[in-house]
């Protein structure tokens, strides 16, 4: 039989299960991933997939020096997901111009035609999402989820 530790009280099991912002920041996301995945399924992305290709929607080919920050992925993780879109020909390396030892990242055509199928079906589920969430301030949760992903 497995006892409780006194110095380890359910009660303390309860307040963080009814107050850890990261517990429910992460079943929200993680709930939000498997929405915004299953949409997404037939275009043949999931929803980091489509964060990344979105990111790389500019007018200036990036860095991946540039998109690990704004992503908030470390970079060999980035790297990893940017193999995967390249050898399905979504996304190419180009040499930097001014950094031999940088590449610069663009969608290809068929990326580019992937995500105008894929634009639609985020929006789609992302208004479905917004109605279920009611009559909360979307501005003010964006605004706060950005103050805490930019690490203040």
């Amino acid at each position: 039989m497995n006892e409780m530790d006194p110095d380890l009280p359910i009660a303390t099991t309860l307040e963080v299960r009814d107050r850890c912002l990261c517990l429910h920041a992460q079943r929200a996301a993680r709930a939000l991933a498997r929405r915004f995945d299953a949409a997404l399924k037939p275009v043949g992305l999931n929803n980091g997939q489509f964060s990344l290709m979105m990111a790389l929607n500019r007018p200036e080919p990036p860095r991946i020096a540039d998109l690990a920050p704004f992503l908030a992925m470390d970079r060999t993780t980035l790297t990893a997901a940017l193999k995967v879109l390249e050898r399905r020909g979504l996304v190419e390396g180009l040499p930097d111009r001014s950094d031999r030892r940088a590449r610069r990242l663009r969608l290809t055509v068929a990326g580019r035609a992937a995500m105008k199928h894929a634009v639609p079906i985020w929006r789609s589920v992302h208004n479905e999402v917004d109605a279920a969430l009611g009559d909360i301030d979307l501005d003010g949760l964006k605004a706060a989820l950005v103050r805490l992903g930019a690490g203040g």
